[in-house]
Formats: structure tokens, sequence, C-alpha cells
């Protein structure tokens, strides 16, 4: 058996073909990141006499902010890569495989990034021992995600909920795809808008979510009112499965007509309807024990699933900290 190689590429035209079954580990999201300010993406790829075996995709923002002050740069990955079939032939299994693609990065950016953050893995305990072999400590989080194909999504929810929606839609709430610009415009105003106080929340420049929109993989989403727009949400689909990756909500200003539930309900049913296996909520707030936003998404039916969100701090004494106050 040869010896494998990893490399590590920041620009589209030295990517090597790939095979991408996943899309956050996809050459399309490599090239949005690529073209997006503020973001620069790093694929890792471990090949085997030339052959990609398994690839990953990191992506390293840069943030900043006048209120509250900062600048920083993060790196942030979904789920542990995308692994080719034939993989298994190199004597390794697919832990050990993430564990080489997380040490390559890791040793890349821990010099220039303030932290780095995996979330998104497929079971709670991946690569655990991997992780703690390259300092990274485990926070507790929750991830929700629905089932489509075992029952339709109106049989898991509530008649006070489906009273809500008809009411809604006879006022004249409507939730549709976007797309002109002048709807576009709208989706990304509302977006930052509800962002605005959340420094945890990132939200790229308006060239991601066109590039995006542009794309074969994601759909944009408003929830309008006479014009208005009080709903938003973007969806990626991959591998069968939807994936609600950001969302904001006009939830205080227009409480009576529910934008948020609109929004979501629109997303779950369009998933349906293309008859996606699951839709999958990217980001449930953070792993508080009580969440309104969490527990707002269970309402439909979801399922809750405990897991892991793994962090590394590249200042080793605030690092050693964490490791410390999230020990498990």
């Amino acid at each position: 058996m040869s010896e494998l190689q990893v490399h590590i590429y920041s620009k589209g035209d030295k990517l090597p073909t790939l095979t991408c079954h996943n899309f956050f580990h996809s050459e399309e999201l490599f090239h949005v990141c690529e073209n997006t300010p503020r973001m620069r993406p790093y694929m890792v790829v471990i090949q085997d006499e030339d052959k990609p075996v398994c690839h990953l995709l990191a992506i390293l923002r840069y943030r900043s902010s006048l209120f509250p002050p900062y600048l920083y740069m993060h790196c942030r990955m979904y789920g542990e890569g995308d692994f080719e079939p034939t993989s298994d032939e190199t004597g390794k299994n697919t832990d050990e495989l993430f564990a080489i693609m997380l040490q390559a990065i890791t040793r890349k950016l821990q010099r220039w990034v303030l932290y780095i953050e995996v979330s998104n893995l497929s079971t709670k305990m991946f690569a655990y021992r991997h992780f703690r072999e390259n300092r990274y400590f485990p926070v507790h989080w929750m991830r929700i995600y629905n089932s489509l194909h075992s029952r339709p999504p109106q049989e898991r929810i509530t008649e006070k909920m489906k009273q809500r929606i008809e009411r809604s839609r006879k006022k004249g709430v409507i939730t549709k795809e976007v797309e002109t610009e002048e709807e576009f415009k709208s989706f990304m105003r509302l977006m930052r808008r509800h962002n605005w106080f959340k420094p945890k929340r990132y939200i790229p420049d308006n060239q991601f979510f066109r590039l995006l929109m542009n794309g074969q993989n994601t759909r944009l989403f408003i929830t309008q009112v006479h014009q208005k727009t009080i709903g938003c949400c973007a969806c990626n689909y991959s591998e069968g499965n939807a994936y609600m990756w950001y969302s904001a909500f006009r939830r205080k200003s227009y409480m009576r007509l529910h934008p948020d539930l609109l929004t979501v309900w629109h997303a779950i049913s369009h998933a349906y309807e293309y008859k996606y296996n699951h839709i999958f909520f990217m980001d449930v707030g953070l792993p508080f024990s009580r969440n309104p936003f969490r527990e707002f998404l269970l309402s439909f039916g979801g399922k809750p699933v405990s897991s892991y969100r793994w962090f590394r701090c590249n200042i080793r004494w605030i690092n050693g900290l964490l490791s410390m106050i999230y020990k498990d």
C-alpha cells in the first residue's frame, strides 16, 4: 500500500478533480467562499497515488465590528468531510482519515485564527480521541431534525399551529422563493437587521447568498405580507436531506402574523414536497438549558439529538482554561 499524501488547497484553480457528495465539503461551496469578501476556503485532500480518498472543507472567516468592538479570524467546519467509497482500501477507517485532515488544517491555521469550530458531526462520539489529541474541547450542543419519510409534516403539528397558519394566510401572508433582485435585497436587509445584536451569529457578505442562490443546491425563501418582508431563511440540499442554514424573522413587529411559524413551515413543506428524507436545523441557538427558539423548532414534531460541538482556541492558556471548564 502506498503512503497517503495530504494537500491543502486555497485556490480553486489548483483543486484536483473531486467527487463531491456532501454540499458542505463541495467544490461548489469552496468557490462560493473563494469569491465572497472576508471569507477564504481551505480544502484538505488526502490522496492515494494521486487519487483523492477524502476531503474536508474548512472556511476561514474575517470578523470585525465597531459595536461591540472586535477584530479577529476564525475557522468553521461542518461535519467530518466527504469520503470516497474506496477510502476503506487505504487500511484506515473514517475516524483515522478525519484525524489526519484535522491535524493538517489545525497546524495550517493555528497561528492565524482565534479559534476553530467543528459542528454537525454524524455521531456524538465521532473521532472523540482524535479531537482530544489535537487539544479541542467539546461543548454539549443540541441538534434538531424532522423526519419527512415516515409521516407527512401535517400530522406532526398541533391543530392550534394549523389554525395559526391558516389565519395568517387569510391575512395575506405568503412565503415564496427569492426570484428578483428586489426580493434578494429585502432578504438581506432582514437577515442583517435580525442578527445585528447577535455577535455569535456570523452573517456572510451579500455575495455569499447571491452565489448560493444562483447555484443548484440552495433556495432562499422570504415571507411577505403586502410586499413587506417579515421572515426569511436559506436552505441547502445535500445527500437526500434538507438543511435550514440561516433564518430571520420579525416576530415582535408582526407577532399576530407568526412570520417565524410560516417561514419554517414552508421550509419543511418544501423539503417534504421534493421528497427529502429529513430537514436539519443547522443553528438552534446557544446551548442554554432553556432556549425559546429551540422549543419553537421542536413544536414542529422534530427530534432533539444530543451532540458535541468542538472548539480549539489558539491562545494556549485560554484553551487550557476552557478545556478544564468543559471537561467531559
